[in-house]
């Protein structure tokens, strides 16, 4: 029989062992904003995060290799965990680069606050006269490290290319910009506009694979491409819904955060499932059957 074991908590997922190659990566309910983990869990965002992947990881296959083997509970290893089926991905084991791939193809969030003070977002020297969430001619990749507790820190790519070696980086990089490309790209047809995403990649063999999570709400910034209008901030189907509720709660953002309303609750929950039925075309409930049989 194959062994398990726990080896790590995150804000939002817990990591086990499957034998001597393998994870299972399970997405918790949690919501976190600003470095804090909220007192309210979001009924089925684990499960809409671990689906929206899986739609990327197969999507994108060919553009770059990932950890994927499978989401369905009858592959699915006992962990001691309720309610495993749509919430869990069992994956190859990498050897995990300490670097976040950042591709912003808007300025929007700390790229428009670093621009409106700079006129550079992380190192990229940008034109004059851009408006907040305006489109750049060009995505850009802005690494930064990964934190284990705090904020994570933008670096140079130079620097990046120092931590993760330069072959590495030059291909993860590589691999970031057309994931971006391609993925953005189609979920501009289905009606949404990703605006900025993080990737993750690591080490199997000596081979760069693509890992954790992938265009979700929690890593990405999606906006309904229908109502977008750039000069301001934007509606989204991601957690800046409930960022925009603590900015007007007069939360000073340092621990214990406030309870999240349940109207606020209720509503992340809906933008999250409704990024999950826009991009993938498919019924939300009808993935969660499929998974679970």
């Amino acid at each position: 029989m194959t062994t398990t074991r726990h080896v790590g908590s995150g804000k939002v997922r817990e990591l086990f062992e499957v034998g001597d190659d393998l994870l299972l990566l399970v997405a918790s309910d949690r919501i976190s904003a600003y470095d804090v983990v909220l007192p309210q869990d979001v009924p089925d965002k684990g499960k809409v995060l671990t689906g929206l992947s899986h739609h990327w990881f197969q999507v994108l296959r060919s553009v770059c290799p990932n950890h994927l083997i499978s989401v369905r509970e009858r592959d699915l290893p006992d962990v001691g965990i309720d309610d495993l089926a749509g919430r869990a991905t069992l994956c190859r084991r990498a050897e995990p680069l300490s670097i976040e791939f950042v591709v912003r193809g808007y300025l929007s969030g700390s790229g428009w606050s670093d621009y409106s003070k700079t006129g550079e977002v992380c190192g990229h020297r940008l034109s004059q006269g851009l408006r907040e969430s305006d489109r750049l001619p060009e995505p850009i990749l802005t690494p930064a490290t990964k934190a284990v507790t705090g904020h994570d820190e933008n670096i140079d790519e130079e620097r990046a290319a120092e931590i993760a070696g330069r072959d590495v980086y030059e291909t993860a990089k590589g691999y970031a910009l057309a994931l971006y490309e391609q993925g953005s790209a189609l979920a501009r047809e289905r009606g949404v506009i990703i605006a900025d995403t993080k990737f993750e990649f690591g080490l199997v063999d000596g081979e760069v694979i693509l890992i954790d999570e992938v265009l979700t709400p929690d890593s990405s910034r999606f906006w309904p491409e229908d109502l977008y209008e750039p000069g301001r901030s934007q509606p989204s189907f991601d957690k800046q819904y409930v960022r925009d509720w603590l900015n007007v709660s007069g939360w000073d953002r340092t621990p214990p955060p406030p309870d999240l309303p349940d109207d606020v609750v209720q509503a992340t929950r809906s933008r999250y499932v409704e990024a999950y039925e826009k991009v993938t075309g498919r019924s939300f409930d009808e993935w969660l059957a499929e998974v679970s049989r």
